[in-house]
């Protein structure tokens, strides 16, 4: 996998581009080291755990169930069909398939990733939520990245003028869902940094492969 990365980071022009696949690098060896490590990192885990639960309020108790309800897998795969209807209705059909494909893998691998693991999930306190799977990776971390990661993409390139305020608005988003996790109790924190860089790994796959789909007519053109 990082063999591949690097041979397509090789034959990208821009810079920004050849950032982006240092960053995907970097993020597959990040999961590597998190899934080889998770015996040896528990006890970190449960301290940052412990301090967050210092914390707790009636009122933050409240704002936190909501916030983490705009990362559920389940609950962001039907909007994915539904900007995907959309999308082929303005006979946008790569873009439809990407979008698709992008957040429904996300989320299979993601399954597929919590039984290859099997990790369970801390119970350090009576949670405010009561849920079921394995731990790790999580998967609002790693579907939420996906899913506005894309999303912003996309706005970006109907809006471009306010595309700094759109990618603020939506990392934003995405790290307050990874953290609303850790307060809720429900994950570890090493679960929603290996998501966080699983969804970074996966985005970058898709978007190479969607690069390549939407260069294919112009190089058949030129020939």
């Amino acid at each position: 996998m990082l063999k591949w990365l690097i041979q397509q980071s090789q034959s990208v022009r821009s810079p920004w581009q050849r950032w982006g696949m240092v960053v995907t690098g970097l993020a597959f060896g990040l999961f590597v080291a998190i899934a080889t490590l998770l015996p040896q990192i528990e006890t970190l885990d449960t301290q940052i755990l412990l301090a967050i639960h210092h914390f707790h309020t009636p009122t933050l108790d409240r704002l936190m169930v909501l916030v983490t309800y705009l990362g559920e897998p389940l609950i962001l795969f039907p909007f994915t069909l539904a900007m995907g209807g959309i999308l082929l209705w303005q006979k946008r059909r790569q873009e439809a398939l990407g979008f698709v494909i992008a957040i429904g893998g996300s989320l299979g691998l993601n399954i597929w990733l919590k039984e290859l693991f099997a990790r369970h999930r801390p119970a350090l306190w009576d949670q405010i939520l009561q849920v079921p799977f394995y731990s790790f990776p999580s998967g609002h971390a790693m579907v939420s990245l996906v899913f506005y990661a894309v999303l912003v993409y996309g706005l970006i390139r109907q809006f471009r003028s306010f595309r700094l305020l759109m990618v603020a608005v939506g990392t934003s988003l995405i790290a307050t869902i990874g953290f609303s996790r850790l307060y809720i109790g429900v994950h570890w924190p090493t679960d929603v940094v290996a998501g966080y860089a699983a969804g970074l790994v996966w985005l970058a796959v898709c978007l190479i492969f969607q690069s390549l789909l939407l260069a294919r007519p112009r190089e058949t053109a030129s020939d």
